[in-house]
C-alpha cells in the first residue's frame, strides 16, 4: 500500500500552488503604497500653493490699503511674496481695484493662478484667490 499523499491528509495545505508569489504581492502592494503617499504628498503641495496665494492676496490688499500707498504697490507686495515663496509664474495674473463693501471703501485683490496637479506642473488659472482690506484715510469720519 502506497503512503498516503499530503493532498489526502486532513488539515495540510498543499503550497506548491502559491510558490512565487510573494515577490508579485510586494511588488503590487508597494506600488499602491508609493502611488498612494505621492498622491497625499500632492494634495500637501496643492494646498501649501493655495494657502501662499491667499497668505500673499492679503498682504497686499492690507498694504493697498493703507493711506500713503497705490493699490498699485500693493499689486507688486502680492507679486513679491507669491514669487519668493512658489516662483514667478503664479504671480502671472495679479489685479487689484478699489471698491465699496457693505458702504465702506475696501481695497480687493485678486490672484488667478495654477492649481498644481503634478508636482508645480498643473491646469492655468484654475486656482482664484480674492481678499478684501478696509481702505484707510487721513479724513476723519
Amino acid at each position: 500500500m502506497a503512503p498516503p499523499s499530503m493532498i489526502d491528509m486532513p488539515g495540510v495545505r498543499d503550497d506548491a500552488g502559491d510558490r512565487g508569489s510573494s515577490p508579485v504581492e510586494f511588488v503590487l502592494v508597494g506600488t499602491l503604497l508609493t502611488l498612494l503617499t505621492l498622491a497625499v504628498l500632492q494634495l500637501a503641495l496643492a494646498v501649501y500653493v493655495r494657502n501662499v496665494v491667499h497668505d500673499a492676496a492679503v498682504e497686499g490688499a492690507y498694504h493697498a490699503a493703507l493711506a500713503d500707498t497705490d493699490v498699485q504697490e500693493g499689486v507688486d507686495r502680492t507679486r513679491l511674496s507669491i514669487t519668493r515663496a512658489v516662483g514667478e509664474t503664479y504671480a502671472e495674473d495679479v489685479s487689484a481695484w478699489r471698491s465699496t463693501s457693505l458702504g465702506h471703501a475696501t481695497i480687493e485683490v485678486r490672484v488667478r493662478t495654477t492649481l498644481p496637479v503634478i508636482g508645480l506642473i498643473g491646469i492655468p488659472f484654475a486656482l482664484e484667490i480674492d481678499a478684501h482690506a478696509p481702505e484707510e484715510s487721513f479724513d476723519e469720519g
